[in-house]
């Protein structure tokens, strides 16, 4: 299911280029964001948004990098739409590297959690039905959350991402993020059965919990 996370953040129109989706096998790099700092549409341009320390379910704010500028970097944001990103100044930020990634392969149902160019975990998921699919594209780790704190249908627990649902179901109690998570009905892992949400058994996502550091780059492709 898409994630019932209450998030209730609007997202404004936003003209910068589209994020960049290519998938490179180095060393992926992650912005820390220890005080308040501004997001802006292009380098040197208007701020669209003022991101704070701490994201809105308390974990550490942590952007993905898809580029260094050098005195700027363009990153990935829950501001933002899906397939866009901003900008900050890179001496706002802390600067840390990671080489784990994770792909999603949706016409196989199939996470992929990487290290490089190597494959370390194999996960059957489930993913958006028809009329709310998962959204495609590239995106970051948020929060790593306990399911038990939002509701069984979570299952053990929840990897938030920057993506967002834009196709929610008629009447849909939640919020409109997209998260990988746990389940309690597991036999929908591996159909296409929630309303954009990744579900996935809880022994896969407890190594997840465990070794994907926030930020880390998540590539959704069709």
């Amino acid at each position: 299911m898409a994630s019932a996370l209450a998030v209730g953040a609007t997202i404004a129109a936003f003209a910068s280029a589209p994020t960049p989706a290519e998938e490179p096998t180095v060393a992926f790099e992650i912005a820390q964001v220890t005080r308040p700092v501004a997001l802006y549409a292009y380098r040197g341009g208007p701020a669209v948004a003022r991101l704070g320390a701490a994201t809105e379910f308390g974990s550490p704010q942590t952007l993905g990098v898809v580029q260094n500028r050098g005195r700027w970097l363009r990153v990935i944001s829950t501001k933002l739409p899906n397939g866009r990103s901003g900008w900050v100044r890179a001496r706002s930020v802390g600067l840390t590297t990671t080489p784990k990634s994770l792909t999603i392969d949706l016409s196989r149902h199939l996470l992929l959690f990487k290290k490089g160019d190597q494959v370390v975990r194999r996960m059957a998921v489930g993913i958006g039905r028809s009329g709310s699919p998962t959204p495609t594209g590239r995106f970051a780790v948020t929060d790593r959350l306990a399911g038990s704190n939002y509701g069984s249908y979570y299952g053990c627990c929840i990897l938030a991402l920057s993506a967002h649902q834009p196709y929610l179901p008629a009447g849909w109690p939640g919020g409109n993020r997209i998260a990988i998570h746990g389940t309690n009905a597991p036999s929908t892992i591996g159909t296409a059965s929630s309303a954009g949400c990744l579900r996935a058994r809880d022994a896969d996502l407890r190594v997840l919990m465990r070794r994907v550091p926030l930020g880390t780059p998540v590539f959704i492709r069709p």
